[in-house]
């Protein structure tokens, strides 16, 4: 028991270190908050005129917010890899090392600190689109049950940007995986309906995680038939954290064993 509580503790230490150096990157921050709300404003008021929701008949306000709240907390999330690889070639993870505490803590207190982090910047944006228009029609078991799909899938984005910040060698290079995270709504059902691609695009973005995570999202927020998106995010986010948090666990014990 006694490990247990210090281990927790070291988690809890390493969290906060985390969020404080996220508040003095305003940069980060500001892009994390920002960017994914003025998305949604250019959509609606420059381009959702002219873009169809297809057989949805929702209102492209309502169409689009569930995407951008993926947009707002994945693309958050994904910072992180650019977090741990900065430990990782700084010497940070060196100082850890002279310290008793377990190897484990140190990416764990990573991926707690953004989703505790992200999560915040989910419900920032939910916030703006209130105030574009935008209004929910769910329930207290459809709200928890959106907190925890969005939740989910903070929890799977970090997991993956752990891996991917272990896996390449710079900074630089764990940047890229913010942008891939970013842009993938675009290539999904969540910024313009599938059905209006072309051939091979619409098969992809059909088939690709993000578009039953949205229309998961939509389900929830807007009293609508979930069909079987539900299981199928679940099924998504899911195998995503079974299989990079080993994986990303295993590499972290390889890189700082040397």
């Amino acid at each position: 028991m006694t490990g247990v509580l210090t281990a927790a503790g070291d988690l809890r230490r390493l969290v906060v270190r985390d969020l404080r150096r996220e508040v003095r990157m305003l940069d980060g921050l500001i892009v994390n908050t920002a960017l994914p709300v003025i998305i949604m404003v250019l959509f609606v008021y420059v381009f959702g005129g002219a873009i169809t929701t297809g057989s949805s008949g929702l209102a492209y306000l309502d169409f689009v917010v569930p995407a951008v709240l993926l947009m707002s907390g994945g693309y958050g999330a994904a910072l992180t890899a650019v977090n741990i690889a900065d430990d990782m070639t700084d010497g940070m993870i060196d100082r850890f090392r002279t310290l008793p505490i377990g190897g484990w803590v140190v990416p764990a207190g990573h991926v707690v600190a953004s989703v505790l982090r992200n999560v915040a910047a989910c419900g920032f944006a939910l916030l703006a689109a209130v105030v574009l228009g935008f209004r929910p029609d769910a329930g207290l078991a459809e709200w928890a049950l959106t907190l925890a799909l969005l939740i989910g899938y903070v929890l799977a984005m970090s997991a993956l940007a752990v891996l991917w910040g272990l896996l390449v060698r710079s900074t630089q290079a764990a940047g890229a995986f913010g942008f891939v995270v970013l842009f993938l709504p675009y290539l999904s059902d969540g910024v313009v309906p599938a059905e209006t691609m072309p051939g091979v695009l619409r098969d992809f973005a059909s088939n690709q995680p993000i578009t039953p995570i949205v229309a998961t999202l939509r389900a929830l927020l807007l009293d609508r038939p979930m069909g079987s998106s539900g299981v199928a995010a679940t099924l998504w986010l899911v195998g995503v954290v079974v299989v990079s948090t080993p994986a990303a666990a295993w590499l972290f014990r390889r890189r700082t064993s040397a």
